[in-house]
């Protein structure tokens, strides 16, 4: 039953996003009128055990969103301003597993994790590719939930066992908070166990990671009001008890949405843990190299690609290099980095990264690739691992540029959103490598922000999703350097086939 929606009347009500990122929980206060109040952020620690596998813990997510929630909570009680609705973004499809108590029997296996990669090719030889993807929008990867839980039944049976919920990562804390079970849409869509023109789980789909229905949430819109803060949620975060709670919104439809990419043939670059390219559709896209997506605003669609390790790739690059590196004064390593790369020549004097530390998702599809350093020679430095990271990211994004194109889809307009946005060196190389210009934006909360604007929206304080634009504040623009395309028209192309010519090694390296 859809809970009752109860906004508070007398002063200026504001809205609570909590973004449950790979590598950082966020959560951002707005107001109606376009302001940002308060942004408050706690770090998660991912852990990879053995190659290709990325894991996290449920419960650092559940600490770190009750100690923002206390302060944003606090700080929206200062202003006088009551909180009219919460809602939480996340990275997908993680899959958390919960018992009959709804606690989590493991630690999540990520969207990244590219540990089931045998499962994934017994599926492909299993399973009619074709088919398998008019009926769920999905190719057949390691982004599927199903060869995740295959993975598991085989090598974990006592924890499938006691499984009695399967949901993502802001799906358990939107449950947290209001003490219900659901899946948001998006969750439910990658996950490849949904049928897309039906929006429900079928049967046999649900067979082929072994488990059942009763398993499986509600599927729910992002904007459906699914609960309200519960007694015990109340007291763990300080929200006020009642507060209503959507469903809930995947991380990168919703920085996308806030980044105001909401016209066909607007593009989306998403830097965060992983790299993300999203570009707004009136239709599915019908290219089982890229994932299928519906946007935020209802009638479009949202067909991206998202390379598995981008930011996580760096943040690796930076604590291997980073011992004795001379960091000026408030300069974090990574500015230290920018200032190295930028002193280096386009092209890092023919060096080139390879970033597939976790495999690699779109458009490659393949979990046993690995990361490579291509061209090292004794001459290169510091200097020149760091921009050949910088620029190996941006090759992945032009490659999926280039499948955009390929398969018909429009990318016209380009704005820059989260952590790496915020390095203008690694902008200047985005936007030589794909040669074209970069709108950043200034002050954007990124996927928390998306989510609050969604919560405001089911309970009525926005009567219209255009109005977005009040938060979208467009900064530089980054514009290509015609100097560097036959650089890097040159590099791409060693990029390119470099994996071409490396990828049967890769599960040699596996043993």
């Amino acid at each position: 039953m859809r809970a009752p929606i109860v906004v508070p009347a007398g002063p200026m009500p504001v809205l609570v996003g909590l973004d449950i990122g790979t590598t950082s929980t966020i959560g951002v206060l707005i107001r109606p009128d376009g302001a940002t109040l308060a942004t408050e952020s706690r770090p998660v620690h991912l852990h990879a055990d053995r190659p290709g596998w990325a894991e996290e813990e449920p419960e650092e997510w559940w600490a770190n969103a009750c100690a923002i929630l206390r302060l944003l909570a606090a700080r929206a009680a200062d202003a006088g301003h009551p909180i009219a609705a919460v809602g939480v973004t996340g990275m997908l499809p993680a899959v958390v597993l919960l018992d009959a108590d709804g606690r989590p029997i493991r630690r999540s296996i990520q969207q990244s994790d590219a540990r089931a990669f045998v499962e994934v090719e017994e599926m492909r030889r299993s399973v009619d590719a074709a088919a398998f993807f008019a009926r769920t929008g999905c190719g057949i990867n390691q982004q599927l939930v199903a060869p995740t839980l295959r993975w598991l039944a085989r090598h974990e049976p006592g924890t499938m066992a006691r499984v009695a919920t399967v949901l993502g990562s802001y799906d358990f804390v939107t449950g947290r908070l209001a003490g219900v079970r659901t899946v948001e849409l998006n969750w439910a869509l990658e996950s490849g166990l949904m049928l897309l023109g039906e929006r429900r789980f079928a049967d046999d789909l649900l067979a082929l990671g072994g488990v059942t229905r009763a398993q499986l949430p509600d599927i729910r819109a992002a904007h459906d009001v699914v609960g309200t803060v519960t007694a015990s949620a109340a007291a763990a975060t300080g929200l006020r008890e009642g507060t209503p709670v959507i469903a809930g919104v995947a991380d990168h439809a919703a920085s996308t949405f806030a980044a105001g990419v909401v016209e066909e043939g607007d593009v989306l670059l998403k830097f965060g843990g992983s790299g993300d390219i999203m570009v707004a559709t009136r239709a599915p896209v019908g290219d089982a190299r890229l994932y299928n997506d519906v946007h935020v605003v209802p009638g479009l669609f949202m067909p991206n690609g998202c390379m598995a390790a981008s930011g996580a790739a760096l943040n690796w690059l930076a604590a291997t290099i980073a011992a004795g590196l001379p960091c000026g004064e408030g300069q974090t390593v990574h500015q230290a980095l920018d200032a190295l790369a930028a002193a280096t020549p386009p092209g890092a004097d023919g060096l080139v990264f390879l970033p597939y530390l976790l495999g690699e998702k779109t458009p490659l599809h393949d979990p046993e690739a690995r990361g490579v350093l291509l061209g090292l020679g004794l001459h290169h430095r510091t200097g020149h691992l760091w921009r050949a990271a910088l620029e190996g990211i941006a090759f992945g994004f032009r490659h999926h540029l280039q499948v955009f194109a390929e398969a018909g889809l429009r990318a016209e307009r380009f704005r820059a959103s989260d952590g790496g946005a915020r390095s203008r060196v690694w902008m200047q190389i985005v936007a030589d490598v794909i040669q074209r210009p970069i709108q950043l934006l200034e002050g954007h909360p990124g996927s928390a922000l998306g989510a609050a604007f969604v919560a405001g929206i089911a309970v009525g304080v926005f009567d219209g999703w255009d109005q977005v634009a009040r938060f979208v504040r467009p900064g530089d623009t980054i514009r290509p350097d015609p100097r560097t395309a036959s650089t890097y028209d040159r590099l791409y192309g060693v990029y390119r086939e470099a994996y071409e010519r490396l990828r049967t090694l890769f599960p040699r390296l596996a043993g």
